[in-house]
């Protein structure tokens, strides 16, 4: 026991980034990452998890388009102009460079390796790895460095993962901000959530 304890206390803590991304189609290469939005959502440690405020540090880009394709459903989620963006974009290359800085930056200064987190994960993890492999050839969460919050609130509640949406979580662990589709609103909400999931004790000790 404590053997367990001390290894426990001798694992580096994990900073995890709350990440959504805004694209035009279905998968990367074909399609384009047109936002991403980012922030610090808190630290976890051998003593527990720590949240941050996550308006605090924050990281937000609009990209230029890599191909002519899209599809239009998918942009208009997002609402993002492709026309505006093919002259005003970052560069793609810049913008995850830009990103990466930012999430080591941040990383170092609190002690802990990097995590990103989304709801679900696997869309904007496919993009956002995609992009950081393709122009920097790196990743800063490695590349596999990924929590999904739909599986964590799934594990915590004992539901089949198919089971769950957010609408089915009781209210007490959702954000209180909308859901706008814009990557840094959507990032900050998820932020909220991880919070919640992390410090939740899980449904038979929840709150009424």
């Amino acid at each position: 026991m404590l053997a367990r304890m001390a290894k426990a206390r001798r694992t580096r803590p994990s900073l995890y980034f709350s990440v959504d991304i805004e694209a035009d189609g279905p998968i990367p290469g074909p399609y384009s990452m047109l936002s991403i939005g980012a922030a610090v959502a808190g630290r976890q440690d051998a003593d527990g998890y720590t949240a941050a405020d996550p308006e605090e540090n924050t990281f937000y880009r609009e990209l230029r388009p890599i191909s002519t394709d899209f599809v239009p459903e998918a942009l208009a989620v997002s609402g993002l102009d492709r026309e505006r963006l093919r002259v005003e974009g970052a560069e793609p290359e810049a913008a995850v460079r830009d990103f990466t800085a930012w999430v080591r930056d941040a990383a170092a200064a609190a002690g802990a390796q990097p995590v990103m987190c989304g709801y679900p994960a696997a869309y904007d993890w496919t993009f956002l790895y995609w992009y950081l492999i393709r122009f920097t050839g790196e990743s800063p969460f490695g590349h596999s460095g990924c929590l999904d919050m739909k599986t964590l609130y799934a594990a915590k509640a004992g539901l089949p993962l198919r089971a769950v949406a957010k609408g089915t979580m009781p209210r007490h662990l959702l954000s209180r901000r909308r859901h706008t589709h814009h990557a840094l609103d959507d990032a900050l909400e998820q932020a909220d959530l991880l919070t919640n999931l992390m410090t939740w004790p899980g449904p038979g000790l929840s709150r009424p």
